[in-house]
Formats: C-alpha cells, structure tokens, sequence
C-alpha cells in the first residue's frame, strides 16, 4: 500500500485528539556501524531487513561525536530562545522548507497544529533567512557544520540500500548532491514547548501527530531523559498500535521516508511515528530534537527497480507533501 495513503482511516481513527491506540513493545532494531566499509555488505543486509520489517532502527558508532552533537543543541536554544520579534524577520516561505514557522505545522491525522516550533535550513534556500552574527554569533558556522556531518551519514547508510536496490554504490549519493542548486535535503531543530504549566485539557493535544516522514531517509537526535517519540512500524499501520523509543546516548535513532518507500516500490517501509505528550511522572520541561531529512535534489527522477509507479522529480514530490500538511494561513 503507498506510503502516503496507507492505513488512514485507521490513522484518523486511532490519533484524533486524546486517541492514544494501544502501546506494545516491539524491539527496536539497533545497527552498529562500526568498520563500516570491511564490513558494508553485513551492515546493508541488517539495515534492509529492519527497513522492510519495520522501517526504523537505531545505529551506534556512527562517526559523530557526542560532543558535535551538544554543540549543535546548544546553537539550537540559541535559536529558540531569541525573541520572537528576532525569529519572526526568518519565516518559512511558502511552499518551501526554509524557514522560522511557530505551531504552523497541521497534521491531516489530528487536523490541528502541533505543538512546537522549528527552524529549517535548507542550503540554498537560506537567502535572508539566517539570523545575523550580532543576533547568534557562530549558529550558521555551526549547523553547517553539523547538516554536512548528517549528510555525511546519510549517504553511507543510503548507499548500503543502493546496493540492495540494484543500483550503484553512489546512486542516492549523486541524487543528494549538496554541491546543486537543486539540493534540498533539509536540516531541522524542533522546540516542543514546556508542559511544566499547561492546563490539563493541553495534555488532550499532540506535541507532533501521527505522520510519515516526506523524505528518503530521517536521522533523528535527541537527548537522553526527553522522551515521547512513539511508532508504528508501516506494516502494522492498520492496527493503531504504537511503541515507545526511549533516547539512548550514542544511539541515533532513524526511519524510512515516504520518498524511499516509493523509490524501492514500497520494498521499504515508510513508518508511521508521533511525539505523545509527556505523562504523570515524565521529564515535562521544554524538549529538542534535530532531524536531518535526506530528500533528493529537486532535479532527481524517482524511478524504482521494479517500475511500480510512474517517474516523479524529487521537487514535485515533496512540494505537493509540504503543501498538505502546512498551515498556509500562518506562513
């Protein structure tokens, strides 16, 4: 079934607000990728099995370290915490993925905005969109910085399904080529905000509703002890029930993307995932996370192995996903 239509009713059933499913443990598929390049056939075996059972898996020594991984937090409450005033001069263009938006993002699953706020940077969509020096001295070097160490990752965890698919070693490599003006993977930091002082009825709400992502390939950081990131593996979409990821220190934990379920003519499973709200007993204060979206250049034809749907270009395909699931009345 299309990663974009799968399981909806189900969805719309299971995730309307204060719809929590049911939650079960499912073992989550950890990957280490360590010696990775004596050892890449091994490694691509593992991470397609976990990608067509379930669609998201964590990796350990995965080449970035921890201490790039605080540098990048820390520039991201930089970012969130300046005023409103400041982060309102960078709005996201419409129809883009470039960009400051505040609780602009609407799931068609719950039909209302998610909690939080976010900042995109998208490299060559970035023009006025970066805050100045005097404003966040040393945030563009940094998340630079930091988008390149994600592509970096991505492409070799891409080029083990490269090699599954059929095509060459290089394939997604060349498809995600940041030297193009076409390059549009994006590199993103969400802000849930603070439960510390919500009223009750605010726990009814999602910090992120149910979704799958856009792209071919998510890599996720969070921080230990701030948790909420549930799935729902894209085989078992229909039955609305959900499992808890926990953060765990040296893990990054990620997920197939509607894009590459499409490329691999749904071999691969995009997987359904949301940020619950916290619950009685749970860390409540404000919580980060940094996805890095691999999504092909614009320019990139979509064209599967097995020839199941017609060929797309990257740009139509994510444009047309942006526009659903954006508010365009608040951009």
């Amino acid at each position: 079934m299309n990663a974009q239509t799968y399981g909806l009713a189900e969805l719309n059933k299971e995730t309307t607000i204060g719809g929590l499913g049911t939650t079960v443990d499912r073992e989550i598929p950890v990957i280490d990728l360590a010696d990775f390049d004596n050892r890449k056939q091994e490694i691509a075996d593992q991470l397609w099995q976990a990608s067509t059972e379930i669609g998201f898996f964590q990796v350990t020594n995965h080449g970035i370290a921890e201490e790039e991984i605080d540098a990048a937090f820390e520039a991201a409450w930089g970012f969130f915490e300046l005023p409103a005033e400041v982060k309102g001069q960078y709005p996201m263009p419409k129809g883009t993925n470039a960009g400051w938006e505040f609780k602009a993002q609407v799931r068609p699953s719950t039909g209302t905005p998610d909690n939080k706020e976010s900042y995109q940077i998208t490299r060559p969509n970035m023009d006025k969109l970066w805050p100045s020096e005097e404003e966040l001295p040393g945030f563009k070097a940094k998340m630079l910085r930091f988008e390149r160490m994600n592509w970096e990752l991505g492409m070799r965890i891409l080029s083990c399904f490269a090699i599954k698919m059929g095509f060459a070693e290089d394939f997604f490599t060349k498809a995600h080529d940041p030297a193009s003006d076409q390059y549009q993977s994006t590199q993103r930091m969400i802000h849930y905000m603070s439960m510390e002082n919500a009223k009750p009825e605010d726990f009814t709400f999602w910090r992120a509703g149910a979704h799958s992502d856009f792209d071919c390939l998510t890599i996720l950081h969070q921080k230990e002890g701030e948790g909420g990131l549930q799935v729902c593996p894209g085989k078992d979409a229909s039955t609305g029930a959900w499992t808890d990821v926990p953060p765990k220190k040296g893990h990054i934990t990620c997920n197939i993307g509607d894009m590459l379920m499409r490329w691999s003519d749904d071999q691969l499973q995009s997987t359904l995932h949301r940020v619950r709200m916290p619950k009685p007993g749970e860390y409540m204060g404000r919580r980060l996370s940094l996805p890095f979206f691999c999504q092909a250049n614009r320019d990139a034809v979509m064209q599967g192995p097995l020839g199941t749907y017609e060929p797309i270009t990257a740009g139509d395909y994510l444009t047309m996903r942006i526009n659903a699931n954006f508010n365009k009345t608040t951009m």
